[in-house]
């Protein structure tokens, strides 16, 4: 299925209104004609934790949330985006709780990485730990078998709990797959129209390797996941936080990317007064991506900038962050940080917060990510130019809370009026209707205090000009009459 080039949404189901129905209906009232491009709809499935990230089922829709029936209601007027835990899946799912039931002996037990899988012994070896990139301590957790009593041991590679609340499923395993072509036709069947793949870079674990994205075995992997979102319409987006070469890669083969090198190099830009990294990356980018410049996550920094940032600006961009309210997730392995010890991963807080709330310096983002190559994305705490939830920070205990706010549908009204609001409204709808965007693309000459980007396509042209220091945009473009058109974003 083709991507359309046009702006889309990210938004929890929850997050507009407070269930679907709300959500369609802001997207047909404040939010008319902007996101014809898609709407991202982060996990709407029922789950046990990390705000959808721990999915029980993809076959239902969280009664909280609504039914299929919202979400076909949602894709009569934009296309469906929603994510798959390739990697793993809740523990209170009914596949592993039938194993923790029975054990060996469950029909679903294959799904799982019992130790066994990875050392012939099942006894973990730390120096093969040591080698892995790590998102918790260590990379399994141990259950009891309710039947035997036994003690079973399964690969777990995200979750702060232990033992954790994601357990890691085996892509190896014939029954996986079967899931994976029960829960993608249930998908077409309601209409979605891309699936991202969400932590698909840690489906394969390999002894002597970092366990992320390990090369050959992933391609094949996703290859043939790949063979069935085409069987049934659906396009792809995998989810992989790695370095630029691998996104090449990934792009070169056919594959939607995310741009997670942006955020972060539009953000020192305009914190340092300097153009000179920017531009240069915008030069050598994939043009077969997704961007963005905030999401449920955070601003993404190591591993995605390794080889792209100087270390010490890195640093003052993160303690300025820091100063105005960001927190930070830290890499955990020493084998994978940067220079110097330097351990960032991703900057927790509301991309308008970070840049001081300062309308001029936001909007001027803004512009720089709808004139990049690639399919924008815009997060709906972005959108509405939210600040950070404290609140929900001290509530949940999570730093990814202060940038994931729920908004009431007074409150949505109220900010939808905001002039810095309006404004990006206005280089959305520029973005979605010019049809310059579909043409070529070009990095102007500028002075180091500035950026210049240029897409022309026919005798249709319109050119970007951000003033670094002064915190402004300028955006020159030919209009419907042949006429040259200039408005300060």
């Amino acid at each position: 299925m083709p991507v359309k080039n046009r702006v889309q949404l990210i938004t929890y189901p929850d997050s507009l209104g407070g269930d679907l129905k709300a959500l369609n209906h802001v997207l047909q009232t404040h939010l008319a004609g902007l996101f014809g491009g898609g709407v991202h709809i982060l996990p709407p499935f029922p789950s046990s934790g990390d705000r959808g990230f721990a999915p029980l089922t993809y076959g239902e829709i969280e009664p909280a949330f609504g039914t299929w029936d919202d979400v076909r209601a949602i894709g009569r007027h934009h296309d469906i985006l929603v994510d798959v835990m390739v990697n793993h899946i809740s523990q209170r799912s009914p596949y592993f709780q039938d194993f923790l039931r029975h054990g060996r002996a469950s029909r679903w037990a294959d799904l799982f990485i019992t130790l066994e899988k990875i050392w012939p012994d099942g006894r973990p070896v730390q120096a093969d730990i040591d080698r892995m990139f790590l998102r918790r301590p260590r990379p399994y957790s141990t259950f009891t078998i309710a039947d035997t009593g036994e003690q079973i041991s399964v690969w777990t590679t995200f979750g702060k709990e232990d033992p954790s609340e994601q357990i890691d499923l085996d892509l190896r395993s014939p029954l996986t797959w079967q899931l994976l072509r029960d829960w993608f036709t249930r998908f077409s069947a309601n209409g979605v129209k891309i699936v991202r793949l969400d932590a698909v870079g840690y489906v394969v674990k390999k002894l002597g390797t970092s366990c992320f994205f390990v090369e050959p075995e992933i391609w094949d992997m996703l290859d043939e996941i790949k063979r069935l979102a085409d069987s049934l319409g659906i396009a792809l987006l995998p989810e992989v936080h790695a370095p630029l070469p691998l996104q090449r890669k990934l792009a070169e083969r056919g594959f939607w990317v995310y741009d997670f090198v942006l955020p972060f190099t539009v953000l020192s830009a305009l914190l340092t007064g300097s153009g000179e990294r920017l531009a240069s990356y915008l030069k050598v980018c994939p043009h077969r991506q997704f961007t963005m410049l905030d999401c449920h996550d955070g601003i993404p920094v190591l591993p995605d900038l390794e080889g792209l940032i100087d270390l010490a600006e890195a640093r003052q961009v993160v303690e300025t962050c820091i100063a105005r309210g960001s927190r930070v997730s830290r890499i955990v392995g020493d084998r994978h940080k940067g220079e110097g010890g330097f351990d960032v991963h991703q900057i927790g807080g509301t991309y308008y917060q970070v840049l001081g709330r300062d309308d001029d310096a936001y909007i001027a983002a803004r512009a720089i990510q709808l004139f990049a190559p690639g399919v924008p994305q815009v997060y709906y705490v972005g959108l509405l130019a939210g600040e950070n939830d404290e609140e929900a920070v001290l509530a949940t205990g999570d730093y990814r809370a202060a940038n994931r706010h729920n908004y009431t549908l007074a409150e949505i009204a109220e900010a939808v009026q905001k002039d810095v609001v309006q404004r990006l409204f206005r280089l959305i709808r520029f973005r979605n209707e010019y049809p310059a965007f579909g043409g070529e693309f070009w990095v102007l000459d500028a002075p180091a205090h500035e950026v210049r980007l240029q897409w022309a396509q026919g005798d249709r042209r319109c050119r970007l000009s951000v003033d670094l220091r002064a915190k402004s945009a300028e955006i020159d473009y030919v209009d419907d009459a042949g006429r040259e058109v200039r408005w300060r974003a």
